[in-house]
C-alpha cells in the first residue's frame, strides 16, 4: 500500500505556500510542528502572526488594483471585525497593517479604550459599532465620541436607536444605518433581525436624522451570512442595496460610504478554491454601474472581513493517545482533547478544517474516526470537505507517536469553546502559543497562556 505522503500529494497541490514536509514531517507556514511539539507539548493552540498581514495586504491589494483599473473613484477601507477573534496580540496585529475596527458589543469598547491607553491606536481610527445594543454598549459609544473618537460611527439597528445618541451626545456626530437583507431562499425567515427594513429607511432618515444638523449620515451598511458568494442571492442583495444607497444620497448629501460588510472565504480544504479578483471586479463594477444609471457619486467602500482576516493564522494540535478498533470496520484514534471544547465548530455546524498528519508521512496510510475526550457522542471527526472519510498515518502507538493538525481554526472557536472558561466533561483549555517574526524575519515562538488548571477551573465553579 501506498504512504501516507504520496495519498496527500496525489489528491491535492502539495506541497504549497503553507505545507511542507521536511524529514518526514509537516512544516507550515515555515513552523517546524514536530520542534514546537517537543517543546510545549500536547494539546496545543498555536496562532501564527504573520499569516494576518499577508491576509490584509493581499484584500487591500486586491480592491485598490482594480479601483485603478476601473478607475473606481472611492476609497477603499479594510476593517477588522473583533468578533472573529479578540485576543490583545491579534488586535494589535491588525493594527499594525492600518486596520479600521467593527464592534459589536459593549465590552469592545472597553478593549478600544485600553488599546488607546496604551498607545496602540489613536482616537481618529474608524471605529463602526454594529449589533443591536444594550444600554451599557450605547453609553459606551457615547463615551467614545464625547473624548474624541470622532470617527466612532454606530450604525444603526433599529428605530429607536438614534434618540439615544441624540439625547446623550453633546457635539457633531456621525453615524450609520444597517440595511436588513433578506436571508436566503432556504432559510426559516424571510428578513434579516438585523437592520432597519428596507423600506423603512428614507422615512427614518428624514424623521430622525435630517431636521439635526449634528448628527451626519456616513455610511450605508449591509451584510448576508453566507457571505460573499458568486451566486444569484449575493448579487441580488448587493444590487438592492446599492439602489438603496443612491436612493438616499439624492436626499442626503453627506452619504458617502458603503459598508459591504464580510464573507470573503478561507480554506478549509487543500483543494480550496475562490476568485478572488473575480469577484472583488465584479462587486466593484455592479456599484459602478447603479451609482452611474442613477448619477450618484461612487462611494468609499468598506469591508469587514473577521475570520478572512484571523482563520488561516490558527491551527490545533494533537496527539493520538491511543487506538481502538470497536468492530470490524471502525477504528478510532483517541486525541488527548476534545472537538466539542476546543474546536466548537465542528460540532455545532458541521465545519470542516484543514486536517492533516504532522509525523509519520512515509508509513502507509488507513481509513480512522476521531474521537476527542468527552462523554458525548458527538465528539468526533470522521469526514473532510474533500471526502467523506478521514485518512492518517498507521502508528505503532507502542513504539511511536503520532501527532495530528487542524488548520486555519483562528476564527470564532475560542470564543464558541469559552476559553478559558467551564468546558463540556471539565476538559482544560489548551495552552496556547503564539508565533511571529522579529526585524530579522527569525521565528518566535511564546507561550501566551498555560493549560488551564485545575483550581483556575474550579474557582469558577466555587469550589
Amino acid at each position: 500500500m501506498e504512504s501516507y505522503k504520496n495519498l496527500i500529494e496525489k489528491t491535492f497541490e502539495f506541497p504549497n505556500e503553507e505545507f511542507k514536509i521536511n524529514d518526514n514531517q509537516l512544516v507550515f507556514n515555515g513552523v517546524h510542528l514536530e520542534g514546537i511539539i517537543k517543546k510545549y507539548g500536547t494539546p496545543l493552540r498555536l496562532t501564527y502572526l504573520p499569516k494576518i498581514g499577508e491576509k490584509i495586504q493581499t484584500a487591500r491589494n486586491l480592491f485598490e488594483q482594480t479601483f485603478k483599473k476601473l478607475n473606481y473613484q472611492g476609497n477603499y477601507i479594510y476593517s477588522y471585525c473583533t468578533k472573529s477573534n479578540h485576543f490583545k496580540f491579534i488586535l494589535e496585529e491588525t493594527l499594525l497593517h492600518g486596520c479600521q475596527i467593527e464592534t459589536s458589543s459593549a465590552f469592545d469598547i472597553d478593549i478600544i479604550q485600553k488599546l488607546h491607553k496604551e498607545n496602540k491606536l489613536k482616537k481618529d481610527i474608524l471605529i463602526l459599532c454594529n449589533g443591536f445594543k444594550r444600554p451599557q454598549y450605547i453609553t459606551n459609544i457615547v463615551n467614545l465620541i464625547e473624548q474624541g473618537f470622532e470617527n466612532c460611527i454606530p450604525i444603526v439597528d433599529h428605530l429607536e436607536e438614534i434618540t439615544a445618541y441624540r439625547t446623550q451626545i453633546t457635539k457633531d456626530f456621525k453615524i450609520g444605518i444597517r440595511c436588513a437583507s433578506d436571508e436566503e431562499p432556504q432559510f426559516e425567515f424571510y428578513t434579516s433581525r438585523l437592520g432597519i427594513r428596507y423600506t423603512d429607511i428614507i422615512d427614518h432618515y428624514h424623521k430622525e436624522i435630517a431636521p439635526y444638523p449634528n448628527i451626519k449620515l456616513k455610511v450605508l451598511h449591509f451584510f448576508i451570512n453566507s457571505g460573499i458568494k458568486d451566486n444569484s442571492y449575493y448579487w441580488s442583495e448587493l444590487n438592492r442595496i446599492v439602489h438603496k444607497y443612491c436612493e438616499l444620497k439624492k436626499v442626503c448629501p453627506e452619504l458617502d460610504t458603503l459598508d459591504i460588510g464580510g464573507g470573503f472565504p478561507i480554506k478549509t480544504s487543500l483543494n480550496f478554491s475562490y476568485d478572488f479578483e473575480h469577484i472583488v471586479t465584479e462587486i466593484t463594477k455592479t456599484i459602478q454601474r447603479i451609482c452611474l444609471e442613477n448619477d450618484v457619486t461612487e462611494p468609499h467602500l468598506i469591508t469587514e472581513f473577521g475570520s478572512y482576516t484571523v482563520a488561516e493564522s490558527g491551527a490545533m494540535i494533537y496527539s493520538i493517545l491511543n487506538k481502538k478498533l470497536q468492530n470490524d470496520k471502525e477504528l478510532w484514534y483517541m486525541i488527548d482533547s476534545s472537538f466539542i471544547t476546543n474546536m466548537p465548530d465542528t460540532w455545532a455546524v458541521n465545519q470542516r478544517f484543514i486536517l492533516l498528519g504532522i509525523n509519520n508521512w512515509n508509513s502507509e496510510y488507513q481509513k480512522v474516526n476521531l474521537g476527542g475526550l468527552t462523554c458525548d457522542s458527538m465528539d468526533y471527526y470522521n469526514s473532510e470537505t474533500h471526502s467523506a472519510n478521514v485518512y492518517l498515518p498507521k502508528f505503532d502507538n507502542t513504539k511511536e507517536e503520532q501527532y495530528i493538525g487542524f488548520f486555519n481554526t483562528g476564527a470564532y472557536q475560542e470564543s464558541i469553546g469559552g476559553y478559558g472558561g467551564i468546558q463540556h466533561c471539565l476538559i482544560p483549555n489548551t495552552k496556547h502559543i503564539v508565533i511571529t517574526k522579529d526585524e530579522n524575519g527569525n521565528l518566535i515562538d511564546e507561550l501566551f497562556e498555560d493549560e488551564q488548571s485545575s483550581e483556575a477551573m474550579l474557582k469558577i465553579l466555587g469550589y
